[in-house]
């Protein structure tokens, strides 16, 4: 099971003045769900990922994955990040394979499971290439495929898509359900763009602002392939858009108050 129960999570980062980024996030993430994490920069998005990475420990409460507690990372799950972090001097083979070579997986075993995302996700011919040769979504492709190789059972995914321009943004969203359809992994995907966390999910949380607290959950029953001009998706935009323009007043009241 690839599933995660978050229970009581807050974390709180010390200093002279400690900051709360994150306080009682309570969730559960069924096996196999794409899961949309919406909010404004500073919500916290990025560190609750980084918990369910097990890259950072919750200050309260605690995180299970399949059942038992996460104590740190592993490879059941895999994690990309918007900079793609490719090394300049490894081909883009050999970035991809870079994960199973550090588990000793054998050169056949390598080659085979490389090859296979590369192929999945649109780069096949561009092996040999090295990371300057490729454009900005090409890269996250290659980082894309490098977290696929290593079998994962989970993909965290922090704005993957964040730093390419629009339409090859729309072609990696299209791109990323193919794969997902395909393999049927846990998807839990952080994004502060509200369209896109409504065309890939199957829920959207949308977080608070710091702390983050969950503010709602929204459903997306829409079947896939899904049409980024739904009527039904459009709504379901609207209706978070009115919930971040809810929360936005109530800060200003408080505020004046």
């Amino acid at each position: 099971m690839a599933g995660f129960s978050i229970n009581g999570v807050s974390k709180i980062y010390d200093g002279l003045t400690p900051t709360e980024t994150l306080s009682n996030i309570n969730l559960t993430i069924k096996d196999g769900e794409f899961l949309s994490i919406l909010g404004p920069s500073g919500c916290g998005k990025s560190t609750l990922l980084e918990i369910l990475a097990g890259l950072q420990l919750p200050t309260r409460g605690e995180v299970l994955f399949g059942g038992k507690k996460l104590q740190g990372p592993d490879k059941k799950r895999g994690v990309v990040f918007q900079d793609p972090s490719l090394y300049p001097w490894r081909t883009i083979f050999q970035n991809v394979e870079l994960g199973l070579e550090i588990r000793g997986a054998d050169k056949a075993e390598r080659k085979a499971a490389v090859q296979k995302y590369m192929d999945m996700v649109g780069l096949r011919g561009f092996e040999q290439k090295y990371p300057h040769q490729l454009s900005g979504g090409m890269k996250q492709r290659a980082g894309l495929a490098r977290a696929l190789a290593n079998h994962p059972e989970v993909l965290l995914m922090d704005e993957p898509f964040g730093a390419v321009d629009h339409l090859t943004r729309l072609q990696l969203q299209d791109d990323l359900l193919q794969i997902w359809e395909a393999e049927r992994k846990t998807v839990v995907f952080v994004t502060h763009d509200v369209s896109e966390a409504v065309f890939l999910g199957d829920r959207v949380v949308l977080l608070s602002p710091r702390p983050g607290r969950i503010n709602s959950i929204f459903h997306v029953p829409q079947k896939r392939p899904r049409r980024r001009d739904d009527i039904e998706l459009l709504k379901i935009q609207n209706d978070i858009y009115a919930a971040i323009h809810d929360v936005k007043t109530q800060e200003d009241l408080e505020f004046v108050i």
